[in-house]
């Protein structure tokens, strides 16, 4: 099991998480590019198939296949692909599909037999012990009742986008948001268990029980209620 669990940016932000991914990868066999987490009336998944064919242009492989349904997903044969990407989007809603139409039980057995992973976001945070975690951030609007991940940091929830700030927001707006999730996530420490909190530029990389950060920027540990911040 390689994972590649980035915080939810783009770009030249996912630098060195793209190089690790490239790393790692065969090259000779397709991606397999996983846009369900998006709606698909707001974002249709065409655009999403060009953003991913850019976000990965320097990543040496020789196509990549995208699914349209969590159906299509659970049918796929994941050992014919050199890597999955889970991109970002609504967490609850990506979850809720995984389970329902037995994805989940074929990511998990791709993951469990040296399969390789990247996701970015909500993509990320399925990979986490519980996705509760994210609430403050995403909104539940399925009803999802069974939020527990895949759980492959050992009890370990994450909460991607730490930190950063909206462009689109002043700056006392940005420290209520700020705020609102570092609250949120030192309730979730106490209650349910450890957090790991990234932000855009930073991504976890889980080789079977390693556990290595790729990143710029500084990284926080949640656990009792207790925030300890982590300079890379």
């Amino acid at each position: 099991m390689q994972l590649i669990l980035c915080g939810g940016g783009s770009g030249e932000q996912n630098t060195l998480a793209n190089h690790k991914l490239n790393e790692i990868i065969d090259h000779v066999r397709p991606l397999l590019y996983i846009p369900l987490a998006m709606d698909e009336d707001a974002n249709p998944y065409d655009g999403c198939f060009e953003w991913i064919q850019q976000e990965l242009a320097n990543v040496d492989i020789p196509s990549i296949e995208m699914v349209r349904t969590f159906e299509e997903l659970a049918s796929k044969n994941l050992n014919n692909y050199s890597a999955i990407f889970i991109g970002g989007g609504n967490t609850y809603k990506l979850l809720l599909g995984l389970k329902q139409s037995g994805a989940f039980d074929n990511i998990k057995n791709y993951i469990n037999n040296n399969g390789i992973v990247i996701g970015g976001s909500a993509g990320a945070v399925i990979f986490g012990y519980d996705i509760n975690i994210i609430a403050s951030m995403d909104s539940n609007d399925v009803k999802l009742n069974s939020t527990k991940g895949f759980d492959c940091l050992s009890g370990i929830s994450i909460f991607p986008h730490y930190t950063n700030k909206k462009s689109r927001l002043t700056e006392e707006e940005n420290e209520e948001r700020l705020n609102k999730f570092t609250n949120s996530i030192i309730d979730y420490s106490k209650s349910v268990g450890k957090v790991i909190a990234i932000p855009e530029e930073d991504a976890i990389y889980l080789n079977d029980a390693q556990i290595e950060i790729l990143g710029t920027r500084p990284y926080y540990i949640f656990e009792n209620g207790i925030s300890e911040k982590f300079e890379i």
